[in-house]
């Protein structure tokens, strides 16, 4: 592949991840205000639960939404609704004067999270070469860990400048507002950038625009261009839209093995419990004894390792493979996770947190930020780029919706009962479950996931269920090049 080609792939690749980094940024501005939005609105710990966690409400629906309207309307359409719907979150967020009402914009604004995590991996996954797929679809994951870390350097620098979250600042409005109002600035990116790409050429191939579709696959792939619009039409032949009733094999109710891969993926990725890190990162290092500024300073530091971690899964994901990644990411978190909780069991109790000795607090940062790099450099990234393979043409936008609707719905459990767990059983009894479904992560993994590196997209959607288990798109139509793995020049 020559570097003009792809660098238009790399372009296109990064618009459809800049909902990614909305995503980030809208999941992580939260992180700095938790305590600014229980004095301002008189929030209880499931007020404050719920402040936090009604996002994710919007995610779920944004997520089962998005993979039927992409289908129907395309993909470019959804990214720039989904631009706007940041935009207005943003804004009525920083404006809202009660609890109900920022409850209802952030749900509003979840709709727009969800909607870019199954728009941009699908798009993404849609217009990548083979050889360059893995990599680009981590810009996703990098996408989102460098929003979540320019949420934390933005509200760090906003408190450091007025005196804290809840201190007056522009305007003499509080500053928690203008943590919120930042994000309109890559609201806007956002939406000029993706009025600037072309569709999906699948989804054109899917509507009969097939010498649109031609046009933008030579761009990309200029050997394989023709041959590319045939294998995407023998997948899409067999019958109209893909409804939720194509996610069932025929004649039973039970769902395809692929989907429920995708579905347990989705889940896993959260309930190892990184989330509680960048949604509850301040008031847990408070818990563990830590100041409001190093708390901050702490997210900073948490933000970094993150993207580092990212980076390194970009570099590797389309040499090592998917599988490989998640094992060692899935051991690593066991092993972090464990050494964490044992820490905090050790530790003093000071209230609902704990109290930790210098030692401790330092040996907690290690493994806390250990367990950053593994997610980050394997699970992170590898589900998003996953989730955009193993789904075939046909069912595609519909099979995303309903496995990151589950992802969203796992996000959703994780955040609520943290605040929880951490009133009822503690920080170490919570680390040792997100540690036991970190084990049951490796061994999901080890069981029933294929291989789907250096595989076109078509070839990808065939090589992940579980064994012998019959396939989605199965048809007697199939031809050669979707049963084989195929290599990009």
């Amino acid at each position: 592949m020559s570097e003009g080609k792809r660098g238009y792939a790399l372009r296109l690749a990064a618009v459809a991840a800049c909902g990614g980094f909305l995503f980030g940024f809208d999941s992580g501005v939260i992180n700095g205000t938790v305590n600014a939005l229980e004095s301002a609105f008189g929030a209880s710990a499931i007020g404050t639960g719920m402040s936090v966690a009604s996002m994710l409400l919007g995610c779920a629906l944004g997520a089962f939404f998005a993979g039927t309207l992409a289908d129907r309307f395309g993909r470019k359409p959804v990214m720039l609704a989904t631009a706007l719907v940041f935009g207005a979150s943003a804004l009525g967020s920083g404006l809202s004067s009660s609890a109900l009402v920022f409850i209802g914009f952030r749900v509003f604004g979840g709709f727009g999270v969800g909607a870019a995590s199954v728009i941009a991996p699908t798009y993404i996954a849609e217009i990548s070469p083979p050889a360059i797929r893995g990599r680009l679809g981590s810009l996703q994951q990098a996408a989102i860990v460098l929003g979540l870390f320019t949420a934390f350097l933005s509200n760090y620098a906003l408190a450091a400048l007025s005196g804290g979250a809840s201190a007056p600042f522009w305007l003499n409005l509080p500053t928690w507002r203008w943590m919120y109002w930042v994000e309109l600035l890559p609201a806007a990116v956002f939406f000029l950038g993706a009025l600037s790409v072309p569709e999906s050429p699948r989804f054109l191939v899917g509507r009969g625009r097939e010498a649109e579709a031609q046009a933008i696959f030579t761009r990309l792939d200029p050997e394989r261009a023709a041959g590319l619009v045939a294998e995407v039409r023998a997948t899409l032949s067999q019958s109209g839209r893909a409804t939720l009733g194509d996610l069932r094999i025929p004649g039973r109710l039970a769902l395809h093995p692929v989907v429920w891969v995708g579905i347990v993926l989705g889940s896993l990725q959260q309930l190892v419990g990184i989330n509680v890190i960048f949604y509850y990162g301040a008031v847990l290092w408070q818990a563990a004894g830590f100041s409001e500024s190093a708390s901050l300073a702490t997210n900073l530091l948490s933000g970094g390792v993150n993207i580092a971690g990212t980076t390194v899964a970009i570099v590797l994901i389309d040499r090592v493979g998917r599988k490989p990644l998640l094992l060692v990411g899935s051991a690593m978190m066991v092993a972090a996770l464990g050494t964490v909780s044992g820490i905090f069991w050790n530790a003093e109790m000071a209230g609902t947190g704990v109290a930790l000795t210098s030692s401790q607090a330092t040996a907690a940062l290690v493994a806390i930020h250990l367990y950053i790099i593994a997610f980050a450099a394997t699970w992170g990234p590898v589900v998003w780029v996953l989730l955009g393979e193993i789904f075939p043409n046909r069912i595609r936008g519909v099979a995303m919706a309903v496995a990151t609707l589950c992802h969203w719905l796992a996000n959703f459990a994780v955040t609520l009962t943290f605040p929880l767990l951490l009133a009822g059983v503690g920080l170490a009894a919570a680390y040792a479950g997100y540690a036991a479904f970190a084990l049951l992560a490796f061994f999901f993994v080890k069981v029933f996931l294929k291989e789907t590196k250096l595989q076109s997209l078509e070839a990808a959607s065939t090589g992940v269920s579980a064994p012998g288990a019959a396939h989605a798109d199965a048809a007697p139509s199939r031809t050669l090049a979707e049963s084989k793995p195929q290599h990009a020049s």
